[in-house]
């Protein structure tokens, strides 16, 4: 798999936001392919853009919270019992050999830590950043493949 983003922090909220945001995204892609998610027994008159939004709702984990249950469950013929957090987990070790990919140098190590998590085997970045001995580093220490490609496309 390759998921292609950009991370350029300025300061911490930033970093940790957009950080967040990304893995949040990766997340709700990894989920889609669920074999739970991939067999929802969808009402004839759903819209495709309909289903996707259903499948977002119970892959974000606001379901429950943002959209009521019953609210969702009306997207379906039968009753549909949500994915347990044991579910999700389990699901989300089996992913490997993800490859990350940034148009901008990796400016901070934890970006590598928590790419770990979700599977990260390869990481594609310019390189040239004065922390690029630790993002090597976490690397090494994930058995992660570091690349540096020598192009920087992103610029302020």
């Amino acid at each position: 798999m390759l998921y292609w983003f950009d991370m350029e922090f300025h300061d911490d909220y930033e970093k940790y936001s957009q950080t967040w945001r990304f893995w949040k995204i990766h997340y709700n892609l990894w989920l889609r392919q669920h074999p739970k998610i991939l067999s929802l027994p969808w009402k004839p008159a759903i819209k495709r853009s309909e289903k996707s939004n259903a499948i977002d709702v119970l892959c974000s984990g606001v379901l429950g919270n943002e959209i009521s249950l019953d609210q969702w469950q009306q997207n379906f013929n039968e009753p549909v019992d949500p994915l347990s957090e044991e579910e999700r987990k389990r699901w989300l070790k089996q992913q490997s050999g993800v490859v990350m990919s940034s148009d901008a140098f990796l400016p901070f190590r934890d970006n590598v830590d928590c790419a770990k998590q979700y599977g990260v085997s390869y990481v594609a970045h310019p390189g040239g950043s004065v922390r690029d001995a630790e993002i090597q580093e976490a690397c090494d220490e994930h058995a992660i493949t570091l690349i540096h490609t020598g192009v920087r496309l992103f610029h302020h």
